[in-house]
């Protein structure tokens, strides 16, 4: 005790003294307003349940914790919750590691019944099962710098701790189920708390013998303060707590000013809250992202593979025009070239050698035929009608003259000149798949010829 008495921070009469006739004028050493709270800044780490809360030049660390754990007997369907402080030397030299002191005590009472008697956490879902398992929901409160004002800098951090926090989620098993099984985080998504709303804590100093309020007060304010009033609101208006420290009276129409104030800058310091918890659950939901550099992988080699198909498929398809091109400039080679044939073999005066014929280059399904063959299968059509004549496979010119020229051993000299000239005039022009069919009136006057063949 003497130790701590020893390390204490006192200060003088000048400082206490320009201190409270710098706030007569509505001035504070810091440059603020009597009404005016200092910057929040709310950090989170690299953990759910971790979150850092800076108040000016004060700083405290929240962090949440879960353990399943046997319910009270008269609470048997509601989880718990609990509040533990830790004053290190670190943040101010009155402090000392140990039993915690009379401040330490109350600030975690203060935080306590802010949260727990306005009901803000739903403690019957931490339930697992009635009077057997539920959830303890326990939060620590590391004071790292202290600044002044380790209430509300206390409160914020739990808060955005509880905001954050996400339990495992367990699941009934056995033979009765009511073996608990807690799954792990990559087997099941963690369950965060069901939080109703957001009991914000605001501070008032009385300082001086006119009892002076400001908000927010400072370390050097907290050192000449008589007496300190702690209101715990949410964004509706409504009071969760009122704590009242200190020997120094205060009116009834004070502290309704001060309730009034209190609910504005509840309001203000939730959405500062709020909006930092949304940024945090972005970002993790981005990290969710980045650790399964697999399925990214997977995405992007499918991507290749089905490039490379389609690559292939393409080219597939240009090696088979290519080839159905070079087909038809082979069967317009082919045509010219048995044409040119044609008229040599008619107008020479050689006679006709016997020819079996191979598949045409422009019918794939033609295939060679013997003359004799040729010959019997024209006879057995001359009965028919005209119109199935006019189904016949088609033929081409240069193929009948020779038909005819084998038919016809000796034909008549005005004959085969004839044919041999309309067989050179239809060779200088332009020949198609047309030219291949033999007209119809070819085939009605050569119809007596064939029969008088066989």
């Amino acid at each position: 005790m003497e130790q701590r008495l020893a390390n204490t921070w006192r200060m003088t009469v000048n400082d206490k003294k320009f201190i409270e006739t710098a706030l007569l004028s509505d001035l504070r050493i810091d440059g603020r307003g009597p009404f005016d709270f200092r910057n929040v800044t709310i950090q989170f780490g690299s953990e759910d349940g971790s979150s850092e809360v800076q108040l000016g030049q004060t700083r405290v660390m929240g962090f949440v914790t879960s353990q399943l754990v046997q319910p009270y007997r008269d609470r048997p369907n509601e989880g718990t919750l609990a509040i533990f402080t830790e004053f290190s030397p670190m943040a101010d030299p009155s402090f000392e590691i140990g039993r915690p002191g009379e401040f330490a005590v109350e600030l975690g009472r203060i935080v306590d019944r802010g949260l727990r008697e306005s009901r803000a956490v739903d403690t019957e879902s931490l339930c697992v099962v009635a009077g057997k398992w539920v959830w303890s929901i326990r939060i620590d409160l590391h004071i790292l710098d202290n600044g002044g004002n380790l209430v509300d800098a206390a409160n914020i951090a739990a808060l955005a701790a509880l905001l954050t926090f996400r339990r495992p989620e367990c699941t009934l098993g056995g033979e009765d189920d009511q073996e608990v099984i807690i799954h792990p985080p990559e087997v099941r998504e963690p369950l965060p708390l069901i939080v109703h709303h957001l009991p914000i804590a605001i501070t008032f100093a009385f300082i001086g013998n006119e009892s002076t309020v400001v908000i927010d007060p400072s370390h050097f304010e907290e050192a000449i303060m008589g007496g300190k009033l702690t209101a715990t609101l949410n964004t509706n208006g409504d009071v969760c707590a009122i704590q009242k420290a200190g020997g120094e009276g205060v009116l009834q129409s004070v502290i309704m000013q001060c309730l009034r104030i209190a609910s504005v800058k509840a309001a203000d310091i939730t959405g500062k809250i709020k909006n930092a918890v949304e940024l945090y659950k972005t970002a993790r939901e981005l990290k969710k992202i980045k650790r399964n550099p697999d399925s990214v992988e997977v995405s992007q080699s499918f991507r290749k593979e089905v490039n490379n198909i389609s690559k292939e498929m393409e080219k597939s398809k240009m090696k088979i025009e290519d080839r159905s091109v070079n087909q038809s400039d082979d069967m317009e080679i082919e045509t010219h070239s048995s044409q040119k044939a044609g008229s040599t073999s008619i107008s020479g005066d050689t006679k006709p050698k016997s020819f079996i014929g191979g598949p045409s280059s422009w019918d794939p399904y033609s295939k060679g035929v013997n003359a004799d063959e040729l010959k019997a299968s024209l006879a057995s059509r001359v009965g028919a009608t005209p119109s199935k004549m006019d189904t016949l496979p088609p033929v081409k010119p240069h193929s009948t003259t020779m038909d005819q020229s084998l038919t016809d051993e000796h034909p008549a000299p005005s004959e085969q000149e004839a044919a041999g000239a309309e067989v050179a005039e239809e060779t200088k022009k332009a020949k198609t798949l047309k030219d291949a069919v033999k007209p119809k009136h070819k085939r009605k006057k050569k119809i007596p010829s064939n029969s008088d063949g066989r």
